[in-house]
């Protein structure tokens, strides 16, 4: 355990928190800019939820492979260096002239924001003692409400504003001021490397018992279907609301700012509701209760623009909700000694899921003569039918110790998929 003062410790921290922040803002801010970018490159809702899941699925993957080399590296001059990419890989977003150019870009911001969740984590553990780790966790968590509360909202008003790629431009330079004060504020981390490194061979059996485990199994089952479930509807709703309601791309910035100052209120209530009546029922509840704005959204009539800011953190809150017991239920599944690989390899599931659902609803829908996106009905019925399924698996999920209550985790997801 490496010892800083207080005062570092803190700081470090908030670097930490604010590194995660443009990691966040990076992937969410994407999809609130759908009608600019299809409007930019001339693509399908199909095309654009390719580059949503580009980034996604690359994320989830080189989440999932970096447990065999993160620890291979000080952690210092891997956070700078990955970093440093991460900041390019928005770069060339913002200057991508070419559908194709943006994929690629996307998919490159993918590969290191889901090595950066890794090494940010990593570098908690090194630095807090486990007494403090906790908190030192909801400081980090921070990045996601404040994504959701803040980021995506300035973003959204500055793709209005400007054009589709400020906000990338934004995130640059975010970055590189991040990166600046990580270079004054990272101590260099490199203890563990002296440490025996497990070879490869070690490390890819070991990966794979954790993830062959049937209990795991059901576990990862359970975050994937339900990442899919949401991401079948939430990356379209911008695009649908231009372009077959008339909001004005400008106005999107207050619908994603109440919506998630809501969810950044509700979550920890609906933590403690599990916490009390158990995680299976009340995620159960969510479920059921979500099904309603679900399919609101996706079967939207005109509403009044004040309609819309009331229904849409009815949507966000409730989405968010089915997150929270579904969290907390997971963290009892492994071993202690395997908690932090099994949540890291249900981290890359969440980033898999959210691709395979953001690709599966674009399939759904399509364009009329008139320009309106078609077939968002189709991806609400259809998020409503993965939900479900998820009521009647969750039985299957067991903790180590069978059914043992759980305190509620706060995770990205339930403050941000939603």
């Amino acid at each position: 355990m490496y010892s800083i003062s207080t005062k570092h410790e803190r700081r470090l921290l908030w670097l930490l928190a604010l590194t995660q922040f443009t990691v966040i803002m990076d992937f969410m801010v994407m999809m609130p800019l759908g009608p600019q970018i299809m409007h930019a490159f001339s693509i399908t809702p199909a095309a654009f939820a390719t580059a949503v899941s580009a980034y996604s699925w690359c994320s989830g993957l080189s989440g999932l492979f970096a447990a065999t080399y993160i620890d291979r590296f000080n952690r210092r001059r891997l956070l700078l260096t990955v970093y440093a990419l991460f900041a390019l890989s928005n770069l060339a977003c913002a200057l991508a002239d070419s559908f194709a150019l943006l994929l690629a870009a996307r998919a490159f911001a993918g590969i290191t924001g889901g090595v950066l969740g890794s090494v940010i984590m990593a570098i908690v553990s090194d630095v807090i003692p486990v007494e403090r780790r906790g908190a030192a966790t909801g400081t980090i968590m921070t990045a996601f409400s404040l994504a959701a509360i803040a980021g995506v909202p300035a973003g959204v008003m500055l793709g209005a504003h400007f054009s589709w790629a400020a906000p990338f431009f934004l995130l640059v330079a975010l970055s590189l001021i991040v990166w600046f004060a990580g270079r004054q504020l990272v101590p260099s981390l490199a203890e563990h490397l002296n440490r025996r490194q497990p070879a490869l061979g070690e490390v890819l059996p070991d990966l794979w018992r954790l993830l062959s485990n049937p209990r795991h199994l059901n576990a990862f089952a359970l975050t994937f279907m339900m990442m899919v479930a949401n991401m079948l509807v939430i990356p379209f709703i911008s695009p649908v609301l231009v372009a077959n309601h008339g909001v004005a791309p400008a106005q999107l910035s207050w619908l994603y700012m109440v919506g998630g100052a809501a969810t950044f209120f509700t979550s920890r209530r609906v933590g403690r509701l599990a916490d009390q009546f158990g995680t299976r029922r009340v995620f159960r509840i969510a479920v059921v209760l979500s099904f309603l704005p679900v399919l609101l959204m996706t079967h939207l009539p005109d509403l009044p623009f004040y309609g819309l800011l009331l229904l849409f953190p009815f949507f966000m809150v409730l989405v968010s909700s089915r997150m929270v017991p579904m969290q907390a239920l997971l963290t009892t599944v492994p071993e202690p000694a395997h908690r932090g690989a099994f949540l890291s390899a249900n981290s890359a599931l969440q980033a898999l899921g959210t691709g395979c659902g953001a690709w599966l609803g674009g399939l759904m829908l399509g364009s009329s003569p008139g320009g309106q996106v078609i077939g968002y009905g189709t991806a609400g019925w259809a998020a409503v039918g993965v939900a479900s399924l998820g009521v009647f698996w969750i039985s299957r999920v067991r903790g180590v110790q069978g059914d043992a209550p759980a305190s509620p985790v706060l995770t990205s997801d339930a403050v941000s998929e939603a």
